[in-house]
């Protein structure tokens, strides 16, 4: 009898398990969705598969010079994000992956040419993101064309390098090896943030946050091994990225104002006609303002800024209150690893609205308040 009923068991869990394979299959086959899964499933399978120990190159004496000290770097970051920032590095980083082309992905962001709200898309586990990557580069254009039919501003850039959150050893890809080692160090550490903490749905946050966590993380890295230069010039990259930042959040404030300010259907061609007008002006004060206080970003690149609703939102995603960040990192005495630790105890007391909790706890910081997220006391000795 106990046989016959374990029989019975096993044909049935059989059945559930086909089933569900079945209709895992069709949903991959059959739905949007689930090709473009099924795309980015095999595109980092073979990432996964072409990876080889960094270790082993680094030893390898026929690797040109220079790759091997950029490796050197990435495997030196990475100790320094675990051991000093605290960071959770798991494996990710210590395989490289050669692609067969040198762009990774193609990113494309979409918004209303007539309000400041971008077009989301929603995936399983991370949530809705103003942002959608694409494997295959046709596609990417075919859905930039198609947005731009129905009205929407777009932009569609190339990406280096991605976070799987942890769910994957993530190796250094050969796009990323391309940039210089400044820029290497901080995208190692910016990567290994997204693994270690990453709020659902809040990708303004998360990117921002990842931002200023790079920056300054691969500052204090070249700062420990004694090469002062090359701190000082991250420094003054991330020094460039809040002026930056602080343009955008002006412009948003501007653009989203006028928005306002001209409500409903009947408006809707005044709306644009002003917003195009205030990225005129936007496009002159930066050439003549902006452009003269940064000194890591060249009057060329500044001449080529994307300036409409898509290009402003994509970049206020990585360049959100920047300020805030450094905000903390100023009352944790300067010090990378307490003020990531500190923003994330944060962000953690109020999913729904991380920005607020941050700025709820600077402000009980300066007033000298006792917060239930920690104890926020201010010190005369440090900077305001």
């Amino acid at each position: 009898m106990q046989d016959s009923a374990r029989r019975r068991v096993g044909r049935w869990a059989f059945r559930i398990a086909l089933a569900l394979s079945i209709a895992f299959a069709l949903f991959l086959s059959l739905t949007e969705m689930g090709r473009y899964l099924a795309r980015a499933g095999w595109e980092e399978a073979k990432i996964l598969w072409a990876r080889r120990p960094i270790s082993d190159i680094v030893a390898d004496s026929t690797v040109p010079q220079a790759t091997r000290h950029k490796l050197r770097v990435v495997l030196d970051a990475r100790e320094f994000a675990a051991e000093v920032l605290g960071l959770d590095v798991g494996q990710s980083f210590t395989t490289f992956s050669q692609l067969e082309r040198d762009t990774l992905v193609l990113l494309l962001s979409a918004a209303y040419r007539d309000e400041l709200r971008y077009h989301s898309w929603w995936f399983p586990i991370v949530g809705r993101v103003p942002y959608k990557g694409w494997f295959d580069f046709d596609m990417a254009r075919v859905a930039e064309g198609d947005f731009r039919r129905r009205g929407f501003d777009t932009f569609l850039r190339p990406v280096s390098a991605f976070s799987t959150l942890g769910f994957f050893n993530d190796p250094l890809l050969s796009t990323t090896l391309r940039a210089d080692t400044l820029s290497l160090a901080n995208t190692v550490v910016h990567e290994l943030l997204h693994n270690t903490f990453y709020a659902r749905g809040q990708a303004v946050f998360n990117e921002s946050f990842a931002n200023f966590v790079g920056a300054r993380g691969s500052a204090e890295f070249y700062r420990a091994r004694g090469q002062d230069s090359a701190a000082a010039l991250a420094d003054a990259r991330w020094q460039d990225e809040k002026v930056m930042a602080r343009f955008w959040e002006r412009l948003h404030r501007e653009i989203d104002s006028t928005f306002k300010a001209h409500p409903g259907d009947s408006l809707r061609e005044r709306r644009i006609a002003i917003r195009d007008s205030i990225y005129s002006a936007a496009r002159v004060n930066l050439a003549s303002r902006i452009a003269p206080l940064l000194r890591t970003i060249t009057p060329r690149n500044i001449e080529r800024v994307r300036l409409d609703n898509a290009a402003l939102l994509a970049r206020r995603i990585y360049l959100t209150d920047l300020d805030l960040f450094d905000s903390v990192f100023v009352r944790e005495r300067s010090d990378t690893r307490r003020a990531l630790e500190r923003v994330i105890e944060i962000a953690k007391s109020n999913e729904d609205d991380p920005f607020e909790a941050l700025r709820r706890w600077v402000f009980r910081a300066d007033a000298g308040i006792s917060s239930g997220t920690g104890t926020a006391t201010t010190d005369p000795n440090l900077p305001n």
